[in-house]
């Protein structure tokens, strides 16, 4: 980062991709998940949100010959990708099973040159109508992202839709959710940064090695 600014080089922005929500557009979980990206935007983010009818995809099958064009766009959004935020429904004390295939085919980047998640911190947010389905939502949101070799960021987000609720801009009534899921955000933004700066670093590193006069 700091060579860039020398060199008088505006750095690009980093990108982060929603994942989550549910079939129903504006659903709870993708309300939230649109506040967390507004957060991520003005922290200077790039943003790309995938929910609702874009998730809506065949049931992940490691063999199947042909991908849908959804599902491409998702495996080529997250390859992408600098960091990820992803909201979940929570369906019988779990993340619901169209955020659960979604992540499923994060499978096909297991040759990828930062396969599945790899160096990415991913925030995760799970809503339900009460504390207990919320936590064992999120819990098992980021189990499945350590699985994928993600850095869950150190707060995830439960949101209670019996005592937090959304005006009709999608906005939440509760300060303290709107708190958290500024955070989660920035924990995000902060770790694409932070790895964005180290593999600047390591490149000059590596650059000014091949140039040095070899050393007898």
């Amino acid at each position: 980062m700091a060579h860039e600014e020398r060199e008088g080089i505006v750095p690009e922005a980093v990108q982060i991709v929603g994942i989550g929500g549910s079939n129903r557009a504006g659903s709870t979980a993708e309300k939230a998940l649109r506040i967390a990206l507004a957060a991520a935007v003005r922290r200077g983010a790039r943003v790309k949100l995938i929910s609702g009818p874009d998730l809506v995809m065949p049931l992940y099958e490691y063999a199947a010959a042909e991908r849908s064009e959804r599902a491409k766009a998702l495996i080529e959004a997250v390859s992408s990708a600098d960091g990820l935020i992803i909201a979940t429904p929570a369906y019988h004390g779990s993340m619901s099973g169209m955020v659960k295939n979604a992540l499923d085919y994060m499978e096909e980047l297991r040759s990828d040159r930062r396969p599945y998640f790899s160096g990415r911190a991913v925030g995760c947010i799970s809503v339900a109508g009460g504390w207990q389905a919320s936590a064992s939502a999120v819990s098992a949101l980021r189990t499945t992202v350590h699985a994928l070799r993600g850095w869950p960021t150190p707060l995830g987000v439960t949101i209670n839709t019996e005592t937090t609720s959304f005006d009709v801009d999608g906005r939440v009534q509760d300060p303290q959710v709107a708190e958290r899921l500024e955070l989660v955000a920035e924990h995000v933004v902060e770790f694409a940064l932070m790895r964005r700066s180290l593999r600047a670093q390591q490149m000059e590193t590596s650059t000014l090695r091949e140039l040095a006069p070899a050393q007898i």
